[in-house]
């Protein structure tokens, strides 16, 4: 009776370690997992999925924009803001994230290969209107004229005038690294 007993705890023990093992080796395959989810996988997972809320650079504070992503890209998110209006925001000028749910998703072969620098030539083409928010907060109005490898032409111009040479005021050259954000008007 004795060594049945002994052999019992003798298990019991054994089984013990061996889940208190087992639970850490789950521990880090899961923390090993999500070191491998990018912000980008994290992004296109909420597409559709309700609002969240960014928080940008700006002066004299930060500034927020709430909205329900339509699209991501590897350096960029659109999303559709409160006014209903499409905003482009560089993934670089994002500070934080609020109302992200949770949930990763891999992008398709073509949307990893649509950089910022691409959305940005999209706008450019359609000649749309945008006001443009740097990393400072200064808001700029007019229309992209070309989209270099790091920066943009953006010609300056009131709203609702088009972009035409008599209605230019100036034309500036800002690093997509300065860039904090661009609405279509």
């Amino acid at each position: 009776m004795r060594w049945e007993r002994l052999f019992e705890e003798l298990d019991a023990g054994f089984d013990a370690e061996a889940a208190v093992e087992r639970d850490a080796e789950v521990a880090d395959r899961t923390r090993r997992e999500r070191a491998q989810i990018a912000l980008y996988s994290r992004l296109l997972a909420n597409v559709g999925r309700g609002a969240i809320s960014l928080r940008l650079p700006g002066a004299p504070g930060p500034r927020v924009i709430v909205g329900t992503p339509t699209d991501v890209g590897p350096d960029w998110l659109l999303l559709v803001d409160t006014a209903n209006q499409s905003v482009l925001v560089p993934l670089a000028a994002v500070r934080s994230i609020t109302g992200l749910r949770p949930g990763a998703q891999e992008a398709s072969l073509v949307g990893r290969r649509f950089p910022l620098g691409g959305a940005l030539r999209g706008i450019s083409r359609d000649r749309a209107v945008v006001d443009l928010v740097d990393v400072d907060g200064l808001v700029l109005t007019g229309t992209i004229d070309a989209v270099g490898a790091d920066h943009l032409d953006l010609a300056e111009h009131a709203p609702d005038e088009p972009r035409r040479a008599r209605h230019v005021v100036r034309t500036l050259v800002m690093p997509i690294a300065a860039l904090g954000s661009i609405r279509r008007r």
